[in-house]
């Protein structure tokens, strides 16, 4: 039998956003009715042997949550091959969605799909808008040595020519992906799309012109014969005559060969079958080698709100509920497994590309709000209740000998790093309960009578700390006891603001609040130097006229000027794509004279208030309307901002502290206009030709300056905590909350630019979706912290400072009483020889009830992690999957430490067995 001139893998499939253009529930109604169609084809006829489900398992979920008695006929399907599970659960934007969050998506799409039969080994990328740099290394520590991805790369070449295509990222749909550490997988690119091989026709006058021109354009990237056709697309139901078709398109073509494929076959044939020449490519695949248009980079920017509750919900989850939960566990509280993946899978539901990337209808963010609000209030409940649990056991005995009426209350750092911080604590003074037959208001006044709002504070070792405190009055509270009925009461609330001190990374210190007459404490001098000026021992910062700010680094000595204009222009694009109109100006506030005040002087922190009230058009011309409603592609638009303005106002508010190495700022105003971008500017003086922005499990190296294919003018990029520019001493970071753009622009200055609001009118895409919420008119805010350094390694204890400015202290009000825990602990003790170590996760695996932490290298130079807890007695080295052992290590320890070495970009993650 002669050779195949090609080998045509056909698989079917549906590509499954799970709410876009529609909302959740239009899309869940047509995914009922496609698995319902999809599983009549499979009971009917033999010959179509399999179908993917897009590489998530939320699929099986959402079907299942209306015909939950289907269950069997899917595990039946699944177990013998012709459904896939896993292994992701839902199809996230990478980018937009943290680190971790990426790893609980891979944990628990492999558990659920587990449920059902095998898990689809296969890194399934289909439409991400840019794919992240440690995909490989993740990849293969799930044990996945295939990514299929649809942006990133344009495959490029002539002929399947090589030779010709050797400065291009890849001539063929097949290459080698790797991550910084090395780590490496095979990489096949949807050159023609996902979708090239949807419809296949049976007629053979259609097959044949459908056949020619799939054939053709299947070949011309194929690096082997295996040529691949994806039959289906976006909420395509299943062929129901695909295996007629086939059987028209093996009459007609007798020279190939037509198979009802699956992934696994495909993947192994193509691997058999791979050439010597195939292109690597190392890290972040994001589009650069294109015109930039279509990059879909500013979803990062739409509905900004958006990624704000994202963020907050995420950094609850991973960063405070589940290391708060994981050491209460330590010390005898059930880990509460159940409602953390609850939590997670509801967060989840809020990350697939078009959800959390804001290019949606309105409606897809009224629910995805509610969803955040669930999420993170499962979130609380875990927080609070390992807080109680943790400092209930915490000797606080040594405050009685102050006062018998000493309040004292625990203060919690989950960041990962040792920090000093201000919190504002809520006390409550003279509890007392009432029965349903008693008077509340005769014992709100017993409280007020019997309790004072005077007093001062102490720390652990019993030395007054400077503070403020606040009278709130008396308050009705409630208990929701284990063992009884909920207990009312009447209470004193105070606030007490003050500066915690240096706090033990993943750890906690102690501190009580003693009712007295008002006592003199030792108040250290303020931190304002003169008019507009603060000054710490790290930083020199003066507010300019204009309200920008001027931030002398005294370790340094570099001077930083002109922080913090607000830029607006116009955008007549969409929620995928920023575009400003033809000619349009930027208006900022540099030189517009801003209200300054002082309205925080006091030990601890000082800070002012800067008012700018500037006018901005209204919205775009009428001619944007038009362009919309008659689909005018947004590189053809000619709409200019409307000449009528109105007035905006932001109101700045600029914090330093005693103890922080940066500046801290929160931004509040009320958007009044449309159609508009508004960014605030950093000049770093800092003109290399390079910068760093915190992504997955690496701060990626980027080039500022794009290349030649790169027309766009505009070079926006994600970022996650934050973006960084140094060298030769003098760098800038720039943290934030939920600012998930930014861009280095090409002034001459080094300019980082982040977009803090962007307000736009349609879906953009395939047809004409308004979107008026997503114009984000009413209130709105920002923050973030201004982080001055001097380059080299002094760059990683500010990217730290970073990611600690986005884990807020956690508090607990405790009563005094003796305790296993001393008043001052690390509840994980670890230190990195070589600065460039970050923790990412403290949890308890599912399985096995171990303690398991995940820290990764920064930096391209290796280091040595060394890890200490008391708790625990066997160390190993496991991987994002939390496996038992990683494929070839053994035990770190066995007496509760390790010294590990890491190499440069590993992520490593350590398990811990109890003693």
């Amino acid at each position: 039998m002669s050779t195949p001139k090609a080998i045509i893998h056909v698989i079917s499939h549906t590509h499954w956003d799970r709410e876009w253009y529609m909302p959740y529930e239009a899309h869940h109604a047509k995914l009922i009715q496609t698995m319902d169609g999809l599983l009549e084809i499979m009971d009917q006829d033999p010959e179509f042997l399999s179908f993917y489900l897009d590489g998530q398992t939320i699929v099986l979920e959402d079907y299942l949550q209306v015909y939950p008695e289907k269950r069997e006929k899917l595990i039946e399907l699944v177990q013998a091959g012709k459904l896939s599970a896993g292994p992701w659960y839902i199809l996230q934007d990478e980018f937009l969605t943290s680190s971790e969050a990426n790893i609980r998506n891979m944990q628990i799409g492999h558990r659920d799909a587990k449920a059902y039969g095998p898990v689809s080994k296969l890194g399934y990328f289909p439409d991400s808008f840019g794919n992240m740099g440690q995909a490989a290394q993740i990849l293969q520590q799930a044990g996945i040595s295939t990514a299929v991805f649809g942006r990133g790369v344009k495959a490029t070449g002539f002929n399947n020519s090589v030779s010709e295509a050797l400065d291009l990222e890849s001539p063929y749909s097949e290459l080698h992906w790797e991550s910084p550490d090395g780590s490496r997988v095979l990489g096949i690119l949807f050159a023609n799309w996902y979708n090239n091989g949807m419809e296949i026709p049976e007629e053979p006058a259609a097959a044949r012109k459908f056949w020619d021109n799939a054939i053709a354009n299947a070949s011309k990237y194929a690096s082997t014969p295996h040529l691949l056709l994806m039959n289906g697309c976006d909420h395509q139901p299943a062929q129901a005559n695909l295996s007629a078709a086939l059987r028209t398109a093996r009459e007609l073509y007798p020279d190939y060969e037509f198979i009802h494929s699956n992934y696994d076959d495909y993947v192994a044939a193509v691997q058999s079958a791979l050439p010597e020449t195939l292109s690597t490519i190392n890290g972040e695949l994001r589009g650069q080698r294109t015109d930039g248009w279509y990059s879909l980079v500013n979803t990062a920017s739409s509905r900004v709100y958006i990624k704000q509750l994202n963020q907050e919900n995420q950094t609850m989850l991973e960063k405070i509920a589940e290391p708060l939960a994981a050491f209460a566990h330590v010390n005898g509280r059930p880990y509460p497994h159940g409602l953390l993946n609850y939590a997670w899978k509801t967060l989840m539901q809020n990350h697939p590309h078009d959800s959390i990337c804001g290019c949606s209808v309105d409606e897809v963010y009224h629910e995805m709000k509610t969803r955040f609000e669930k999420s993170k209030g499962v979130a609380a409940a875990v927080i609070a209740d390992s807080l109680a649990h943790l400092s209930a056991q915490i000797d606080t005995a040594s405050f009685a000998s102050i006062s018998s009426d000493s309040a004292p209350f625990v203060v919690y750092s989950t960041s990962g790093y040792a920090q000093s911080g201000v919190v504002t604590v809520e006390l409550e003074l003279g509890r007392r309960y009432f029965k349903p037959n008693e008077s509340p208001m005769n014992n709100s006044k017993y409280v007020l009578e019997h309790t004072t709002a005077e007093g001062y504070l102490v720390n652990y070792l019993g030395e007054k700390l400077a503070c403020t405190s606040v009278d709130l009055g008396v308050r009705f509270g409630y208990d929701l006891p284990d063992d009884k009925f909920r207990q009312p009461y009447f209470a004193r609330v105070i606030t007490v603001t003050f500066e915690t001190g240096a706090l033990p990374a993943m750890g906690y210190s102690s501190f009580a609040w003693i009712p007295a007459a008002q006592s003199a404490v030792a108040q250290p001098s303020s931190l304002v130097a003169e008019e507009n000026t603060m000054e710490n021992a790290y930083l020199h910062v003066t507010v300019a006229g204009d309200g920008s700010l001027t931030i002398k680094d005294k370790r340094t000595g570099e001077t930083f000027d002109g922080l913090g204009v607000y830029e607006n222009v116009g955008d007549i694009g969409n929620e995928y794509i920023f575009k400003q109109p033809d000619g349009d100006t930027a208006i900022t506030t540099r030189g517009l004279a801003a209200q300054v005040t002082l309205v925080e002087d006091t030990a601890y922190r000082a800070t002012y208030e800067i008012t700018h009230t500037f006018d901005i058009p209204e919205q775009a011309d009428e001619r944007l309307k038009q362009e919309i409603a008659t689909m005018v592609n947004f590189l053809d638009r000619k709409a200019q901002r409307s000449e009528k303005r109105v007035p905006i106002t932001i109101v700045t508010r600029v914090s330093l502290s005693r103890s922080e190495e940066g500046v801290r700022v929160h931004a509040a105003f009320h958007n009044p206009a449309k159609d508009q971008r508004l960014r605030v500017l950093f000049p770093s003086g800092v003109t290399t030709a390079k910068h760093y922005a915190d992504s997955i499990f690496e701060v990626a190296e980027r080039a500022t300056i794009p290349t030649e294919e790169w027309v766009n003018p505009s070079n926006c990029q994600h970022q996650s905590a934050f973006v960084d520019v140094h060298e030769n001493g003098r760098g800038l970071t720039i943290a934030n909350k939920g600012l998930n753009e930014y861009e280095v622009l090409r002034d001459g200055s080094g300019t980082i630019a982040v977009t803090i609001l962007r307000s736009t009118g349609e879906l953009g895409d395939w047809g004409v979706f308004l979107t008026p919420d997503a114009q984000c008119l009413g209130p709105n805010h920002a923050e973030w912290m201004i982080l001055p350094h001097g380059g080299g390694d002094s760059r990683f204890t500010a990217y730290q400072q970073a990611y600690g400015f986005q884990v807020p202290m956690q508090v607990s009000q405790t009563g005094v009483h003796e305790g296993s825990l001393p008043a001052q602990q690390s509840l994980l003790e670890w230190s990195a020889a070589g600065s460039g170590l970050a923790l990412s996760s403290v949890k308890i695996n599912e399985d096995r009830g171990d303690l398991i932490a995940r820290w990764y290298n920064l930096s391209g130079e290796p280091a040595e992690l060394t890890v200490s807890s008391q708790s625990h007695g066997r160390l190993y080295e496991s991987t994002v999957l939390e496996d038992a052992n990683a494929a070839g290590a053994g035990d770190l320890g066995t007496d509760g430490s390790a010294a590990v070495p890491v190499q440069g970009y590993k992520i490593i993650s350590i398990g811990m067995s109890a003693r």
